[in-house]
């Protein structure tokens, strides 16, 4: 009877566990390049984003809250920083000593989009840490082996928050879930990131991906012929 009874509770368990995780959607940015599981669909605000050398880029937040959870990717849209820094440079002052001044290729005036686009991700994590949470994990990690880095923080109410931070064809990427404490890591959201190309196909690589350097080949679907 007992084995009877373990038996219903496992498969009750089990019904529950599906159906909780049947409630999230695969959701599907074509505009922003990218796909995530969230738990319902998400709440999208446009607004102006500050980059590591002073210019201003469109971004969107993709928000979900549940609870006391909540989940959002947060997209940078990098592929108009040379544009913008070309434009900041037309009207720099002549003599400033400043991040527009210059005619240089690479680091500074118009060529300073070069080091904003290579230190977004570095720009994107100082500000998380800025926070004050405390670091629990940080590391290197890899989405279809597009670089990137993982953190674990603990806020001060105890609460939990996992970030990703990628840069994929000058597109910033922030994935980032907040979650109770004492409550399981929020693996669905976690697992399901994945980058699109122009025709909505999910992209991987068959070496690392480092943005601004030559791409390795393709794999799978949509990838390059030999």
């Amino acid at each position: 009877m007992r084995v009877h009874r373990l038996a219903i509770g496992l498969a009750v368990l089990l019904m529950s566990i599906t159906a909780a995780a049947q409630e999230w959607i695969d959701y599907t940015s074509r505009e922003d390049r990218f796909s995530v599981n969230f738990p319902s669909a998400p709440t999208i605000r446009e607004f102006t984003y500050t980059s590591w050398r002073e210019v201003k880029l469109p971004a969107r937040t993709y928000t979900v809250e549940r609870g006391d959870e909540r989940y959002s990717v947060t997209v940078v849209d990098y592929t108009v920083a040379e544009r913008a820094h070309t434009e900041r440079a037309k009207n720099c002052e002549v003599g400033a000593q400043n991040l527009c001044a210059g005619n240089g290729s690479v680091a500074q005036g118009v060529g300073g989009w070069k080091y904003d686009v290579l230190g977004a991700a570095d720009h994107a994590t100082q500000q998380i840490l800025q926070r004050g949470a405390n670091v629990t994990y940080f590391a290197w990690t890899a989405i279809n082996r597009i670089n990137g880095r993982e953190m674990h923080l603990t806020n001060a109410d105890q609460s939990r928050t996992f970030v990703d931070i990628h840069v994929h064809e000058n597109r910033l990427y922030i994935f980032e879930a907040t979650v109770p404490a004492h409550t399981a890591e929020p693996l669905l959201f976690e697992q399901s990131p994945l980058f699109l190309d122009a025709e909505g196909r999910s992209v991987r690589y068959s070496d690392n991906y480092l943005n601004l350097f030559p791409p390795p080949k393709r794999e799978g679907p949509g990838a390059q012929a030999p």
